[in-house]
């Protein structure tokens, strides 16, 4: 594997989120991000990366993100980035969030200095809050923050009422449906807006439930259920497809009110960042607002 020298750059020293001391650029110029929630949080602070991580389980970027993530070169799968293809866009920083392997760690710090963003069940916030600090950024991310914030703040007023009911987020599986729990992405920014969430849903934890079988989905019932998968075809599509015209499902109450929700799987059910939770705010008003 060919190492590249990058120009010299002003630096200064910053401790990350794995405790670990890295010296960084003050102004980076070529950034190469690991994880959905590095990519959005650049995207957020209008900074286009070198180079990005497919979203997991999908073949591209992770889907709500769009257009503008589109171009971006890709740096290989979620969680296993192809090192050449990295040494190849010239990074002057690489942000691998969530990323605890020591030995990948060291051969990215190889090529550029390495900066883990974010550990595994951190609150978004905080970790958008680390990047800006990073990227030299802390006044836009502060006001990204806010911004965001208030939007929330106004869809809940908006809502009225329809705000005080309960919501379900479901990820479906090959294998069943699992929910997420309390300090997922989506959970977090539900809280934000104040809803509520079905009481087995409330267990401590930013990952997911085991997968259920058809005879439990009274776990996954609420006022409202939205419902994904992480990718947009393929086996765990079809199994949803066939559940929603099952017995079980169609006895859900949610389901006999209308109020069950498709939404993009890698977005509502995997952990995320600014544009996403600007995202989620956007599918909450569109099924919820009033007429």
């Amino acid at each position: 594997m060919a190492m590249c020298t990058a120009p010299a750059l002003a630096q200064r020293n910053i401790v990350d989120a794995a405790n670990r001391a890295v010296t960084v650029p003050e102004r980076p110029q070529r950034v190469v991000a690991l994880s959905e929630l590095d990519l959005d949080a650049l995207l957020a602070l209008k900074i286009k990366p070198a180079g990005a991580t497919k979203g997991r389980g999908q073949t591209a970027m992770p889907r709500y993100l769009g257009a503008a993530a589109n171009a971006i070169p890709s740096a290989g799968n979620f969680a296993a980035p192809v090192l050449d293809l990295v040494v190849g866009m010239q990074p002057d920083l690489i942000l691998a969030g969530g990323m605890s392997d020591p030995e990948l760690l060291t051969q990215l710090a190889k090529i550029a200095p390495t900066v883990v963003t974010y550990q595994p069940g951190e609150n978004w916030q905080a970790s958008f809050r680390r990047i800006g600090t990073v990227m030299g950024k802390t006044p836009e991310t502060d006001a990204f923050l806010a911004d965001y914030l208030a939007r929330a703040d106004a869809l809940r007023q908006r809502l009225g009422k329809r705000a005080d009911t309960t919501v379900s987020v479901v990820r479906w599986n090959p294998q069943g449906p699992s929910y997420m729990l309390r300090d997922s992405f989506a959970s977090l920014v539900l809280a934000d807006l104040k809803m509520r969430r079905p009481a087995a849903q409330m267990q401590p934890g930013a990952a997911h439930s085991r997968p259920l079988s058809l005879e439990a989905l009274a776990a996954i019932d609420a006022d409202w259920i939205f419902v994904g998968t992480l990718s947009s075809s393929g086996p765990a599509n079809d199994a949803l497809a066939a559940a929603r015209q099952s017995p079980p499902f169609r006895q859900l109450g949610a389901s006999q009110r209308n109020q069950v929700r498709a939404v993009d799987g890698s977005l509502w059910t995997s952990p995320g960042g600014p544009l996403a939770a600007l995202a989620i705010l956007a599918d909450v008003d569109k099924a919820l607002a009033a007429p």
